[in-house]
């Protein structure tokens, strides 16, 4: 459904360790620096882009309030590992501990963090 997501970030070092460390549990590959070293890209199995880095209007960057990036998992495991990837390389629990949830699409184990830069993130598995 996305081609592309960007994510701001003032220290583009700090969040490229975070997301090289969560993203390769789900088998991504490490993000590659643009030439300029402002951002940082990783690209998904299925093509799509998530970008970090400095905002290119040069504005300090800022997370969204209410906003959230969810990652597929294919396992409750899976969903684990990432979470304990995410905390050991600079991000912060926030919400409940992983585990399942009753959604409105049956169970789901999630577990949510934001990234060095603020960013609220989720690992998703849907496990009904």
């Amino acid at each position: 459904m996305f081609s592309h997501i960007v994510l701001g970030a003032e220290d583009v070092d700090a969040s490229k360790a975070f997301y090289d460390a969560t993203l390769g549990v789900i088998g991504v590959a490490p993000g590659n620096p643009t030439p300029d070293g402002g951002r940082v890209v990783y690209m998904s199995p299925s093509g799509g882009l998530l970008i970090i880095g400095k905002p290119i209007n040069g504005e300090p960057a800022s997370c969204a309030n209410g906003g959230t990036i969810g990652f597929s998992m294919t396992s409750g495991d899976q969903v684990d590992a990432w979470h304990a990837a995410g905390v050991a390389h600079g991000g912060t629990p926030c919400e409940d501990p992983p585990g399942i949830r009753q959604g409105p699409f049956g169970p789901l184990y999630l577990a949510y963090m934001r990234d060095p830069a603020g960013n609220k993130l989720c690992g998703v598995y849907r496990a009904g």
